[in-house]
């Protein structure tokens, strides 16, 4: 069936419950993973109104913090992985949409299923806010598996 599912991770814990579920899934089917991050490039997190200089930081202290912060959450779903005892390797990339970073991800991977997470927003808290998932899926080139995280309210 799947021999290569990728799990893009933004770090939060609501995604970390996806990917601990995209690994137990993995070793369910005898599959490997990939773990994905995507960043920003420095440029999309600023607007052209002269705003980067109130900030003072440099595109490469960006860069820099930026691949510290990947390899942290990428750090966490390796070892969730070890744990279970599946295959995996990470992956960081850069890119200005997130949704086409994991769709790209996918096929320079070569990974057959997207297995991400999805807060099931709906009304206007989607629309303001937008679903990352909801792009991979339109984008998509392989399967993807959406996966209802449950959002602690206590």
């Amino acid at each position: 069936m799947f021999k290569k599912i990728l799990i893009p991770t933004d770090g939060s814990p609501l995604s970390a419950q996806a990917a601990n579920a995209g690994i137990t899934f993995a070793r369910s089917i005898d599959a490997e993973v990939v773990a994905l991050h995507v960043t920003q490039p420095f440029s999309a997190t600023i607007g052209f109104d002269g705003m980067a200089a109130a900030y003072a930081i440099t595109d490469e202290d960006y860069d820099q913090a930026a691949a510290e912060q990947s390899e942290k959450y990428l750090k966490q779903v390796l070892d969730r992985a070890d744990t279970a005892g599946v295959k995996a390797e990470s992956s960081a990339v850069s890119n200005f949409n997130v949704a086409e970073g994991v769709v790209q991800a996918a096929i320079d991977n070569g990974c057959d299923l997207i297995f991400i997470g999805s807060h099931g927003r709906s009304g206007l808290s989607r629309l303001l806010l937008g679903s990352v998932t909801a792009k991979v899926l339109s984008l998509a080139t392989c399967a993807v598996l959406v996966y209802r995280v449950k959002e602690d309210n206590s």
